[in-house]
Formats: C-alpha cells, sequence, structure tokens
C-alpha cells in the first residue's frame, strides 16, 4: 500500500525548550485508521502538527503521500479537526454556514458552485446533521457540534483526516457514537484517519492499530496486543 505519512528519526523541540519527541519513525499506509494516545504532554499532538506540516522537526524527516512534507501544496489532501473546534458559544453560524466555510477555503473566488454545494449536501449527510443544517451551531449538544466540524474537514474531500481530542467535553454515548462514525468513514471512503486522544477507551472497539507516545514510540500495534497495566496512557514508560 502507498504511504499516506512517513516520519523518519524524526526529533522536535520547542525554542529554548527539551525534546518532546526523541527518534520517532512512524509510516501510515494510505486507508489505514490509527488511534495516537499517550499522557498530556507526551508528544502526542506534536506529532500530529508534525504530520500536516504545522510544525517542522528539529531532525528527521516528514512526508506526507511520498512528497517531502516542506514541499507539500496541496493542502486540500488534508483535512483537521483541532482540538476542541469551536466558534463560541453566541456564534450565529448554522451548521451548513460551517460546513461550507470549509469547501469555500478551497475555492480561490470564494463562490461556491453547485458542485460545491452538492459536497456540502453530502458531508452533512454523511455526519447525519442534513436535517439540522439550518440549526445554528450553539444550539447543538457537544456531540453535534463535533460532527459538524468534522463535516467541514471532510467537505474538501481530503485523503487524510486528522482528528485532535475530537471526543474531549461530550459524553460517553456522544464519545461511542462519534467512533462509529469515524469506522464508517473510513470504511466508505477509504479516507486515512490519524485519531489523537489522551485515552483511547472510545476509539479501542474500531481501530486495528494503536499508537502510544510518551516522548517517543512506546508502543505500535493492535490494541488488543497491549499490556493491560497499559490501557491508562499515564501508566506508560519509555
Amino acid at each position: 500500500m502507498p504511504l499516506a505519512l512517513e516520519l523518519d528519526s524524526v526529533d522536535f523541540a520547542y525554542e529554548h525548550g527539551p525534546p518532546v519527541l526523541r527518534d520517532v519513525s512512524f509510516e501510515v499506509e494510505a486507508g489505514e485508521f490509527v488511534a495516537i494516545a499517550g499522557p498530556n504532554g507526551g508528544g502526542k499532538t506534536t506529532l500530529l502538527r508534525l504530520a500536516l506540516v504545522l510544525a517542522r522537526p528539529t531532525r528527521g524527516r516528514v512526508q506526507l503521500f511520498g512528497e517531502p512534507a516542506d514541499r507539500f501544496r496541496d493542502r486540500a489532501r488534508l483535512g483537521y479537526l483541532s482540538q476542541r473546534a469551536q466558534l463560541g458559544v453566541q456564534a450565529p453560524a448554522t451548521v451548513r454556514e460551517v460546513v461550507s466555510a470549509g469547501r469555500a477555503a478551497r475555492n480561490a473566488f470564494g463562490r461556491l458552485t453547485a458542485e460545491d454545494r452538492e459536497a456540502i449536501e453530502q458531508a452533512m449527510e454523511r455526519v447525519g446533521l442534513a436535517d439540522l443544517a439550518r440549526r445554528p451551531l450553539s444550539r447543538l449538544s457537544g456531540g453535534q457540534q463535533q460532527r459538524a466540524f468534522i463535516a467541514k474537514a471532510l467537505v474538501s474531500g481530503p485523503q487524510l483526516l486528522a482528528l485532535d481530542e475530537p471526543t474531549a467535553g461530550v459524553d460517553v454515548e456522544a464519545q461511542e457514537a462519534l467512533s462509529g462514525l469515524l469506522a464508517r468513514l473510513n470504511d466508505e471512503l477509504g479516507v486515512t484517519i490519524l485519531y489523537v486522544s489522551h485515552e483511547f477507551g472510545a476509539i479501542e472497539h474500531v481501530v486495528r492499530r494503536l499508537v502510544l507516545v510518551r516522548g517517543g514510540i512506546v508502543f505500535d500495534g493492535p490494541p488488543s496486543s497491549l499490556p493491560g497495566v497499559w490501557h491508562d496512557p499515564s501508566h506508560v514508560h519509555v
């Protein structure tokens, strides 16, 4: 299978700070659904930022779809849901307006075509929000808001979808529904998914590969192979 992402011997440190990641080598095949977990401060979000070219490694090499990441220009192939994305409680934007913004971003003139509008409707349908298209985001539950932002990330037709703590602040039922939605999107669209979280209980049953990060990769394999004590990432030791 072709590689969607490759990190080779990567180190990263913020300016004047200690190393966050050391000697990370990591490959993701196109179409994989990978959960990346670990304790707060362990480097999992930094790894995601490196993958999305939002940060550059101190040492080593990052490639996206076979191209050096620092030369990668086709941003429409990347979908990103940042940590607890939200507009604000009083934001008047509707679900359709939020999702439309994800499509307009790929259009240099900012005008939506008939093809764009169809993609917007399909994205809302895929996440189960078509019936709430005119509802302001402020009137949605936390889980529904996250679905709207996932639709926004999906509407440009990305090949790689990255989500940073997408279940933070939502209840257990919404977490389960979200994990099921992502599994279905991965299966139906073939989109590569990187799912970052400090815990992985909600996603464990739908992913085949789990990566634990604490300054480096301390586990990479199927969740069923993870030693029991490590099911709480705070117990992971390098």
